[in-house]
């Protein structure tokens, strides 16, 4: 999916938010990892769109999760993923994201990146 803005300043609120989220993200996913037998590789996307996924493998089983959508979920209010990712999507920042000073609010993002990626963890299949 590739999000479109509404204007300049949510550009730029989700250039301010990006990089932290997938930061964020993936060190949600290897502390997630401490707790399982599951194992993660990472890998670039190239086509449709240029990107990341994290492929899970465990009890015989392989997951892979796109984790710009993953990005999107915690940085959008009420995003949601379309069926095909040459789709666009007009979206809206989650500005509680922002603190008062127009820094990232780096413990909600902490707790919105923590509640997502053990909902991924959560979802897998069972042995």
């Amino acid at each position: 999916m590739k999000p479109t803005f509404k204007n300049m300043v949510a550009w730029h609120q989700a250039e301010l938010l990006m990089q932290p989220a997938l930061i964020r993200i993936l060190d949600q996913v290897r502390k997630q990892l401490e707790n399982t037998t599951w194992k993660a590789t990472y890998r670039d996307v190239q086509a449709p769109i240029p990107g990341y996924e994290v492929c899970l493998e465990g009890n015989g089983k392989e997951v892979c999760v796109n984790i710009w959508e993953l990005c999107y979920q915690v940085c959008f209010l009420n995003y949601t993923s379309t069926h095909t990712e040459l789709e666009t999507q007009e979206v809206e920042i989650d500005t509680n994201l922002i603190d008062e000073t127009g820094d990232v609010d780096w413990q909600y993002l902490d707790t919105k990146a923590q509640r997502l990626v053990a909902q991924v963890f959560a979802s897998l299949p069972l042995a």
